[in-house]
């Protein structure tokens, strides 16, 4: 029934055109090849983040249970966009149905919001570690562990069903190209022919509120553990308690860098162009940095690698 209306307020119309990234680029080749090979390493590196933290007994803590999280909410988040800009170059096809387009949006906003709130998560596990070490087994204990990733989970569908349903039953008219690389909450609005001040003021105003929330557990996080840092009487403690957060801090840099340009700043500031290269920063950039980050600062990780990949083995035998 929800279908049949919105077809008939479309004129029957069931397809979105995506005029995507290689439109506004001289060397549309030489980018598909990189979005490729970017989205095999993001794919590969997350992949492999999770089987070390699965078979690595030392990596069974707080910490990397929620990057294991993170790494779990990578994969999916790139395939919503990366396959099917790939898929269009290659076909020549550009055109996205309408539930397709829904699915979509839906996907990527859940997993956009979930990872939002992890990352909070993330700054409020390493506050306890470095502030509380003593309280910390009973703080981040593996139910307490438990509720907090799936209540990211939560939030996160939370959104994707308040945004998806909202933003598609609006009436589209007119041009039906959407001057993105896929089916991004802004981008869309802009096609419809009703007016959506009250539902973007809400949707704004939601944004905020759902980006206030995390990045004042983030300041708070990480202004205590600075504090608790410049207490330490060992500058091997303070090394190695600023190297772990580093990496975290850069992830949060990132992502909500990103975030608070696409959601919060005003229109003024806002051109397509601009646009899809900042979605391609956050939606296809971010996954793949992710494992990199962690993997590349982090020595435990890189022990399991070398473990799991049977390196010193292999190289003392060869000695012999």
């Amino acid at each position: 029934m929800e279908d049949t209306t919105w077809m008939a307020n479309n004129s029957g119309r069931s397809e979105f055109i995506l005029l995507g990234i290689f439109s506004q680029s001289k060397h549309s080749a030489l980018l598909g090849v990189v979005i490729f090979l970017v989205f095999l390493t993001a794919l590969s590196g997350n992949t492999i983040m999770n089987l070390l933290i699965c078979s690595e007994a030392r990596l069974h803590i707080p910490m990397y249970f929620f990057i294991s999280q993170l790494s779990l909410m990578d994969v999916p988040y790139i395939s919503v966009t990366a396959p099917r800009v790939l898929v269009d170059q290659v076909m020549g096809v550009n055109t996205i149905s309408a539930p397709g387009c829904g699915m979509q949006m839906f996907l990527y906003v859940t997993l956009g919001g979930s990872e939002c709130f992890l990352l909070a998560t993330m700054a409020y596990d390493r506050y306890a570690a470095i502030c509380h070490p003593l309280r910390y087994p009973v703080l981040m204990n593996h139910r307490v562990c438990g509720l907090l990733a799936s209540g990211c989970w939560l939030l996160g569908s939370v959104d994707g069903f308040l945004f998806t349903p909202i933003t598609m039953t609006f009436p589209f008219c007119g041009s039906w190209e959407i001057h993105h690389f896929f089916c991004e909450v802004p981008a869309v609005l802009k096609l419809s022919c009703s007016d959506t001040s009250l539902y973007e003021t809400l949707m704004y105003l939601c944004c905020i509120l759902m980006l206030l929330i995390p990045v004042t557990i983030i300041s708070g996080s990480y202004g205590f553990i600075l504090l608790t840092i410049h207490r330490m009487n060992s500058a091997e403690d303070q090394r190695k308690a600023f190297d772990t957060c580093s990496s975290h801090m850069i992830v949060f840099t990132l992502f909500y860098g990103a975030a608070v340009y696409t959601y919060l700043l005003p229109s003024s500031y806002h051109a397509p162009e601009k646009d899809m290269v900042v979605s391609v920063f956050y939606t296809i950039l971010t996954p793949v940095l992710n494992p990199l980050i962690y993997n590349l600062r982090n020595k435990d990780v890189m022990g399991a690698l070398k473990k799991m990949l049977n390196v010193e083995p292999v190289f003392q035998e060869t000695i012999k």
